[in-house]
């Protein structure tokens, strides 16, 4: 990560960081800054070897309550399972290495590493499984070394998704963190990076807390998103910042169940595909808040994506104060994100809310799939720079002209605000 980037997106988070009124479209539970765990089980020093052994022995040894220590310097492992109420404490000037060794993730079937007609051949790099409680604190670094060579052989993690992706496979690669059926789980202060595949992957997650997170990888990574929820409730991510090659943030609800009551709050993203909610959406998402958010160079700005092959109902989300620059798609409500998917799981978006949401040039879409199934929106101090262009298909928009620049198609012009005005302008009505 680059000073001017860390400096630029902390300079963003302290400057708008303001208190709202209580929505009811958000995280239940009250959350605050999450503190050192008051007891250390064990402090750990790297051995310059492979400490895959040593720290697990540390985790499993550990009492619910405690962390393990990283001191300063670099671990090196291969896939660690978390325990119940057990804190992975990276201290400043660690670095925990992933070991870019596909023999060491595979599940026994000689997948990873390899591109297949199915992906999820890899265990994760760190696993939370059926734990309650914990999560991983500090101030250090964990690197899932995604540009390094894998196993003694020609390509890296991230060459190996361009190529499944040039021969219509799929790559499997190691996650770096992957939660699923656990609670109470909370992550502060750590640098994710260079992910092989996604960063964190939640599923059947029930309280989760991301705060003060850095998640950086380079822009042209396949499939690293940055945080992903699927099947999950009462999830706050807040004061992070976040850059991928895929979703910066990404709301699922595919098969294993709905995700809802969602809090993105006070967060700067950098390059990736944007704040998304979909494209699996089929189980429901509802209850979703979203407020203080810069997307900064994103493709795609705040998105809902879908198709009749994996579409839902898609409602009560809020998006509040936010800020897009340097945007292909700063809208993107679609639910004909794959226009060839066949299939009657209809995607329905209603009680989408836009409120102070402000940026420059690009197209904004709002496309729903007829009139029988018509997106549902309300915009109130939308404003683009004139030369963004509305892109509107089956969709009921509840706005004020005065509201919103350029004009909805059909409707009369207003004065218009330049890209570079509307964000500072935003930014100055949020703090009164």
């Amino acid at each position: 990560m680059t000073k001017r980037f860390r400096n630029l997106a902390l300079l963003f988070i302290l400057t708008s960081i303001v208190v709202f009124p209580t929505a009811k479209a958000q995280d239940r539970r009250t959350i605050t800054e999450p503190v050192a765990p008051h007891t250390v089980c064990e402090r750990l020093v790297p051995s310059g070897k492979q400490d895959t052994t040593t720290l697990q022995n540390a985790i499993d040894q550990c009492p619910s309550g405690a962390a393990v220590y990283l001191g300063r310097g670099e671990f090196r492992s291969g896939p660690l399972e978390m325990k119940s109420g057990v804190t992975l404490w990276v201290g400043r000037g660690a670095t925990l290495i992933a070991i870019p060794e596909p023999a060491a993730y595979d599940k026994g079937l000689g997948q990873c590493g390899r591109i297949a007609e199915k992906g999820g051949g890899c265990r994760p790099f760190i696993s939370f499984s059926k734990t309650s409680g914990g999560g991983i604190y500090g101030e250090g670094i964990i690197d899932g070394q995604g540009g390094a060579i894998i196993g003694g052989g020609a390509e890296t993690w991230w060459q190996l998704a361009r190529r499944a992706q040039a021969q219509g496979g799929n790559q499997n690669a190691p996650r770096l963190i992957q939660i699923d059926h656990a609670q109470d789980i909370t992550f502060s202060g750590v640098t994710l990076r260079n992910a092989p595949n996604f960063h964190v992957a939640m599923n059947r997650v029930q309280g989760a807390t991301f705060w003060g997170l850095i998640i950086d990888s380079p822009a042209d990574a396949r499939n690293t998103d940055g945080i992903d929820l699927g099947a999950s409730q009462d999830v706050t991510i807040t004061r992070s910042l976040i850059r991928t090659g895929d979703d910066n943030v990404a709301i699922k609800a595919g098969d294993n169940g709905s995700s809802s009551h969602i809090s993105i709050i006070d967060n700067y993203f950098g390059w990736g595909h944007g704040m998304s909610i979909g494209s699996e959406v089929n189980s429901g998402a509802r209850d979703i808040l979203v407020r203080n958010l810069t997307l900064d160079g994103t493709t795609s700005g705040l998105r809902i994506k879908s198709d009749v092959s994996r579409g839902g109902l898609v409602e009560s989300v809020t998006y509040e104060y936010v800020c897009l620059r340097g945007n292909r798609w700063p809208l993107a409500f679609d639910t004909k994100y794959d226009p060839r998917a066949q299939g009657t799981r209809i995607p329905v978006y209603r009680r989408i809310v836009l409120r102070h949401v402000h940026g420059d040039t690009g197209v904004l879409l709002m496309r729903g799939v007829d009139e029988e199934h018509a997106l549902d929106l309300t915009l109130e101090d939308v404003r683009f720079a004139d030369s963004a262009t509305w892109q509107v298909e089956h969709a009921n928009v509840t706005a004020n002209n005065s509201d919103v620049s350029p004009p909805l198609p059909g409707r009369a012009a207003k004065p218009l605000l330049r890209g570079s005005e509307v964000c500072s302008r935003a930014f100055r009505n949020s703090n009164r």
